[in-house]
């Protein structure tokens, strides 16, 4: 008999823990942040926890790609949205969509240079990061440039650049303000670090570098001059992606947008430079107040500005006009919606 009572004790008890397994409270395990926990199909049962997505990311060694993306790791962003990103170094744009499509990495920051591959179909834009309308020009006193005036002078001179990134639009926008063409100039195309090697042999006499390539420049060559000049230019750089991996993995993708966006949030606060400047030097091996010069490059967009930006037009007026100076430019031969290349639904969702 006491057998019998305490077999339907025990079986009373069962019946009681699976009737309050049934009616949603049950909490489940997921990463901080994530919505994965909450009845989102209104069946009364809790979606099943978030599982951890590792990316691959490719950016360059230097402030304008790592600015954000290192503040987001650092900060703990990605892993309250239950991904676990591994950075992965390439000198430009071209070379990261590349690896892309070779499946080495998922998502790359590009400069202004690769936004015409995406233009052109090979990749999307899912995030702008920073902006600037000027571009720069370093010469050695064998140029005859002593000022942005006298870019004419470039004419027979040898001048290093990187095809396919903001190297080549920024020789393109002096030689346009100098009224030079290439056919002007001995144009020598090369890596970034070759081009470093190549103006302090003197073997050039004038470059398009970006940072940290360009400070390299200016520490090591004697009589070295960075020239800014302006125009009527948009220099861009955005967060990329394989239209494949937008289709496939949108949830994961609106997922890393948000995490860099928080990044971007603290980053773009000039107090915080020095926090982000501290990121930067101990990922890339570099000295700390070398890198200080970098966080004057560029606009570094906040999530605020983005999403105004969105609102008033000025974010499509910045990548329209940009697709104008690729056609100008013969890199693109005729207009394309913005719709097919950038992804502001993304955009919109991650900062909603």
């Amino acid at each position: 008999m006491k057998k019998l009572l305490a077999l339907l004790l025990a079986l009373c008890m069962v019946m009681s823990l699976a009737a309050c397994g049934g009616n949603g409270n049950t909490e489940t395990t997921a990463p901080a942040g994530s919505e994965s926990v909450s009845d989102t199909e209104g069946t009364g049962e809790p979606a099943a926890p978030q599982e951890t997505v590792k990316l691959n990311i490719g950016y360059m060694p230097n402030y304008a790609s790592v600015w954000s993306v290192l503040t987001a790791i650092d900060k703990g962003y990605f892993a309250e949205e239950g991904l676990e990103i591994s950075l992965w170094p390439f000198n430009d744009g071209p070379s990261e969509i590349a690896a892309m499509e070779g499946g080495s990495i998922d998502l790359a920051y590009i400069g202004h240079g690769a936004h015409k591959l995406c233009i052109n179909g090979q990749a999307q834009i899912f995030l702008p990061s920073s902006v600037h309308s000027t571009d720069r020009i370093i010469v050695l006193p064998s140029a005859g440039v002593n000022s942005a005036e006298e870019l004419a002078n470039l004419k027979g001179k040898k001048i290093a650049y990187n095809g396919g990134s903001s190297s080549e639009t920024a020789l393109n926008g002096a030689l346009g303000v100098a009224g030079l063409t290439l056919d002007d100039i001995e144009a020598f195309e090369m890596d970034p670090s070759n081009m470093v090697a190549s103006m302090m042999s003197g073997s050039v006499d004038a470059c398009t570098a970006w940072n940290p390539y360009s400070n390299q420049i200016m520490e090591n060559c004697e009589g070295a001059k960075e020239l800014e000049f302006a125009t009527d230019s948009v220099n861009l750089s955005s967060w990329i992606c394989l239209p494949k991996f937008a289709e496939e993995n949108r949830d994961v993708l609106v997922r890393f947008t948000r995490a860099l966006l928080k990044g971007m949030e603290f980053a773009s606060k000039e107090e915080n430079w020095p926090y982000v400047i501290d990121l930067y030097a101990k990922e890339c091996a570099k000295d700390p107040e070398a890198c200080q010069v970098e966080t004057a490059d560029a606009k570094w967009f906040s999530p605020e500005d983005i999403k105004t930006g969105l609102a008033d037009g000025t974010m499509k007026g910045y990548y329209t006009r940009q697709q104008e100076m690729f056609i100008e430019g013969g890199a693109v031969e005729a207009p394309v919606d913005l719709e097919n290349y950038v992804l502001f639904d993304v955009i919109e969702e991650a900062l909603g």
